[in-house]
């Protein structure tokens, strides 16, 4: 049996997977990420810069540790560090096409807001291909890759992970969808801390570039 049709559900990573790590969208994030912590805090920049990344590493996201150790609110946060430009994001008829040519249902599965998703989705024309979009809210604001959130995913869509694939930039995040029985892919990009993992046992495939990788699929 092929590939294709042994994956009933396709579940994507948004940022740096469904389009280009060269977008750099996250630096766009990043400053405003600074910013809402110099303001909320009362910091300088130096000082905000410190404490978001020491957040981010003790808890996997910057929110996880300011709802932990500040317990804000993390609507109004979310709201703030999206509200960025998408355009560097390519529209991407070819990605629509190759979506709307595969079998199953297709989700996404993001550590970013539902709002942010689909104006990402709607920037490359795919917004119309996903059945379905999981966010850090529906995982209570727990981050990707606690194990217990990939749980709460598939019971929310009804997805069988054996029928499943897993795409992902963050090689350190397929390690639970593995560990249910999804198949998994990896999408290389530049970033040192996206590849942590990358050798593991649990990334069953790689890839460089994901349209071409789908359309090998068909």
């Amino acid at each position: 049996m092929t590939l294709k049709n042994s994956i009933q559900s396709w579940v994507f990573d948004l940022d740096n997977t469904l389009y280009p790590s060269s977008s750099n969208l996250f630096a766009q994030v990043d400053v405003r990420m600074r910013s809402f912590i110099s303001d909320f805090l009362k910091l300088d920049e130096d000082q905000a810069r410190k404490v978001q990344k020491q957040y981010f590493h003790d808890h996997g996201t910057t929110l996880r540790g300011l709802m932990t150790n500040h317990n804000i609110d993390p609507a109004p946060y979310l709201d703030y560090v999206h509200d960025i430009d998408v355009t560097p994001v390519p529209p991407s008829p070819e990605l629509a096409d190759v979506l709307a040519a595969l079998p199953g249902q297709k989700y996404i599965f993001t550590n970013a807001s539902t709002k942010h998703a689909e104006r990402v989705m709607d920037r490359l024309g795919i917004a119309d291909q996903f059945s379905g979009i999981f966010d850090i809210q529906d995982a209570a604001y727990r981050p990707k890759p606690e194990p217990e959130i990939y749980d709460t995913f598939i019971s929310k869509f009804d997805i069988d992970p054996t029928t499943a694939i897993m795409v992902e930039d963050m090689a350190r995040n397929l390690k639970p969808a593995a560990d249910l029985g999804m198949s998994c892919l990896w999408v290389d990009t530049p970033s040192d801390w996206a590849r942590l993992g990358s050798d593991e046992e649990y990334v069953h495939y790689r890839t460089d570039n994901l349209v071409n990788w789908l359309k090998a699929t068909l």
